[in-house]
């Protein structure tokens, strides 16, 4: 951080962005999903790293604020990129766009299944299983956390095909 402190004295704000997103972001979010349901005090250095990171593009001391900051370079906190990268995975495993052991991993749930006595219901869900578990260590494994994600989201987003308008209306629910 120190020398890209450095740089950022001879660049603009844009060029500090892009190393930041290239050096520090990227680093963070790869394979952040398997950080899916860990103590907030596991996950709380990366934020702190991103809260720097922040700093660093904005220029502000280490007693400023950060959300606005945030905010205005459209970056989701660390507890919601996790969420968001889980959710375009379990997006890409309801569409059958990802290899068949991740599809195996995941068990979608039909709308018979879920309401035998309402015959109204369409047979179709975006609803995946959620098995009962006995321990806080098999809530993190991607079949759980992966569901969990995927079923908290509401009805319009998961039943959108398209990827990109996915992760917008992802991101907007998530910023909201």
């Amino acid at each position: 951080m120190r020398r890209l402190r450095q740089i950022r004295q001879r660049v603009g704000r844009e060029v500090t962005i892009c190393l930041v997103l290239a050096l520090v972001m990227s680093r963070i979010d790869y394979n952040n999903s398997a950080l899916a349901s860990l103590p907030q005090s596991t996950i709380a250095p990366l934020q702190r790293v991103q809260n720097a990171a922040a700093r660093l593009v904005f220029e502000l001391c280490t007693s400023d604020h950060v959300t606005a900051s945030l905010l205005e370079l459209h970056w989701l906190p660390v507890q919601w990129r996790i969420k968001f990268k889980l959710c375009c995975i379990m997006h890409s495993v309801f569409y059958g766009r990802c290899p068949a052991y991740l599809t195996a991993t995941a068990q979608s749930l039909n709308a018979s299944q879920l309401y035998l006595d309402q015959c109204l219901r369409s047979t179709s869900s975006t609803v995946f299983l959620l098995l009962q578990l006995h321990t806080k260590f098999g809530e993190r494994a991607f079949t759980h956390a992966g569901s969990a994600a995927w079923n908290s989201l509401p009805e319009h987003i998961r039943a959108e095909p398209d990827i990109r308008v996915f992760r917008k209306l992802l991101t907007t629910n998530l910023f909201t």
